[in-house]
């Protein structure tokens, strides 16, 4: 499946409930979101937005797990299996920047995917693994891997970098003063592939197929692909609100 996806459940559902009611300030629910994405994934780079709304609006009382998740492992292969009938890459950077321009809040480059086309998301992804790994030791400021994200989907998508070659990943790691000898420690040791490991194994576990992916309610509720933030603010309300032996109506 391509990781422009169909939301998940419907929004003519009865799966999601709406509401303006606020939940109690005394209560201390908490939920967890486990967030899978591909960092080409244009729906991703799109809905970064509307994460950093749900951690605004909510702060403590949700947490994201941020997973990585190769929908774009093997770029080659993807445009010829799935756009060569339709045009290969320049069909694809026009589906792409024809999506784009109906964001008002996203800045991308017309000659994205054309110019500087990387192979792999894999090698970010491992770099990423890595900067989490040196996160969760403290030996960098919280936030780093987060921060680190966008930086390289603001290099892919308006800068036309290709975040595939490695080169273009330390020197976007050293202009943000994160510590490359660390980063390549944790790759070097094989710590970092095997965090990527864990990632892509429990994507499958839970059958992910498409980025974003959010899953949160132990797996009784997912939401996958373009989803708008009210329908996310649902989901999270109705969990906050209600009793964990409510949810189930079966």
């Amino acid at each position: 499946m391509d990781d422009y996806a169909a939301i998940w459940p419907p929004e003519s559902g009865t799966a999601i409930i709406t509401t303006d009611t606020k939940f109690p300030e005394a209560s201390m629910a908490k939920i967890k979101i486990t967030h899978f994405s591909d960092i080409l994934c244009l729906w991703a780079y799109i809905s970064e937005i509307r994460v950093d709304q749900l951690q605004a609006d909510f702060h403590e009382r949700v947490e994201l797990d941020f997973r990585l998740f190769p929908v774009f492992g093997n770029v080659k292969g993807k445009m010829e299996s799935q756009w060569r009938d339709k045009g290969g890459l320049s069909a694809y950077n026009q589906h792409v920047t024809s999506v784009a321009k109906q964001f008002n809040h996203l800045k991308i480059n017309p000659k994205v995917w054309l110019a500087n086309t990387p192979t792999s998301s894999l090698p970010s992804h491992l770099y990423l693994s890595a900067i989490r790994l040196v996160e969760q030791e403290g030996l960098v400021d919280p936030g780093a891997f987060l921060k680190f994200k966008k930086r390289l989907r603001n290099a892919f998508f308006t800068e036309l970098k290709d975040i595939s070659k490695s080169d273009v990943l330390c020197g976007l790691a050293k202009n943000m003063a994160l510590p490359n000898e660390l980063i390549q420690q944790k790759i070097d040791s094989g710590e970092a592939f095997a965090a990527c490991a864990e990632d892509m194994q429990l994507a499958k576990e839970l059958s992910v197929s498409s980025s974003p992916t959010l899953i949160f309610n132990e797996d009784r509720q997912r939401l996958t692909g373009n989803v708008g933030y009210r329908i996310i603010e649902a989901n999270v309300r109705e969990l906050l609100e209600r009793p964990i032996n409510e949810q189930s109506w079966c």
